[in-house]
């Protein structure tokens, strides 16, 4: 009985140093999520804005009509690149994932939906790459044979706008390159604290059918007005206008995404460490109870042992 009290009290210090770090990381991760939600926050008004004016652009058919523009500034992203539609030979999935574990459903949520998009699109090792942002995603599809042609580690906490301009420019670099000919971006939204939302988005090539289905969204949202169209006077021109615009779309795109998957990151590990505390303290108290009741029953046999020895000297 002795060694049975030993062996659980043991499991006891154990969980209880257990129940220490899963609720330190808990602490971690729940600052990680209020820092990144305050850049989520206003990046979004920007983002909504970018986008809008791309929309209004493709409502205009400016970006159909300059789908040739030569890029003015070799620094940049060119608008060729975004705008250069050709037959899908290949398309480009470009899958954000965490880099660690302890994120709960976090990355199989993203895994899963993203192999059935594959699924539903006949895409396969022949007729897909993909691009991940994140370990996890990169190791799975290798291991599982996909042609992974480009991989991106170590996404900060809190990513910057220069981390992510350097993925979009490789990124566009490929599809400039016939790497692939369409690219999906694949990421988990934050909704809340407690759940998220796996989306996909085509980024490219940008077109005027990309933003049909949010103009659609936009249009059930507003009541009976009659909608009138953007017209548009050009100065200087729109072969800069679209010069301009068109790569903070696209940069916008990835950094908005990769900053929204950051925050459903945080907060799913922030959940998933709760849950973990919450069990150990579960686990911690039953074991607790059993040390009790072990305890009781070796102190009630000892205290029957003594007074059998003295009724037998009686």
């Amino acid at each position: 009985m002795a060694e049975s009290l030993m062996d659980v009290k043991r499991r006891i210090d154990s969980t209880k140093k257990t129940h220490q770090i899963t609720s330190a990381m808990q602490m971690v991760s729940t600052a990680k999520l209020n820092q990144i939600q305050k850049h989520t926050t206003t990046y979004q008004v920007y983002a909504s804005k970018v986008e809008s004016i791309v929309s209004h652009l493709a409502k205009a058919h400016l970006m159909s009509s300059s789908a040739g523009v030569p890029n003015s500034n070799s620094n940049t992203i060119s608008v060729s690149e975004l705008l250069a539609q050709r037959p899908v030979k290949k398309t480009g999935l470009l899958v954000i994932t965490s880099d660690r574990g302890l994120v709960g459903s976090y990355n199989s949520n993203v895994l899963r939906q993203t192999n059935d998009f594959m699924r539903d699109h006949d895409l396969n090792a022949d007729n897909a790459v993909v691009l991940a942002v994140g370990g996890t995603g990169a190791d799975f599809y290798k291991k599982n044979g996909l042609n992974v042609a480009y991989e991106y580690r170590g996404v900060s906490d809190v990513p910057t706008f220069k981390e992510v301009r350097e993925i979009v420019k490789t990124v566009t670099s490929m599809y400039h390159n016939e790497v692939f000919d369409e690219l999906y971006v694949f990421y988990n939204h934050f909704i809340n604290r407690l759940s998220s939302g796996f989306r996909a988005v085509k980024m490219l090539p940008i077109s005027e059918e990309t933003f049909a289905q949010s103009e659609k969204d936009n249009r059930k949202a507003k009541d009976s007005r009659v909608d009138v169209g953007p017209e548009y006077e050009m100065e200087p021109s729109e072969e800069a206008i679209l010069s301009a615009v068109l790569p903070q779309y696209a940069e916008s795109l990835v950094y908005g995404a990769i900053l929204d998957a950051k925050t459903a990151e945080h907060a799913s590990s922030s959940t998933a460490m709760k849950a973990a505390s919450d069990n150990a303290g579960d686990l911690i108290d039953r074991l607790n109870l059993k040390y009790n009741r072990a305890r009781q029953a070796a102190i009630t046999t000892e205290i029957t042992e003594i007074t059998g020895g003295l009724v037998a000297q009686e």
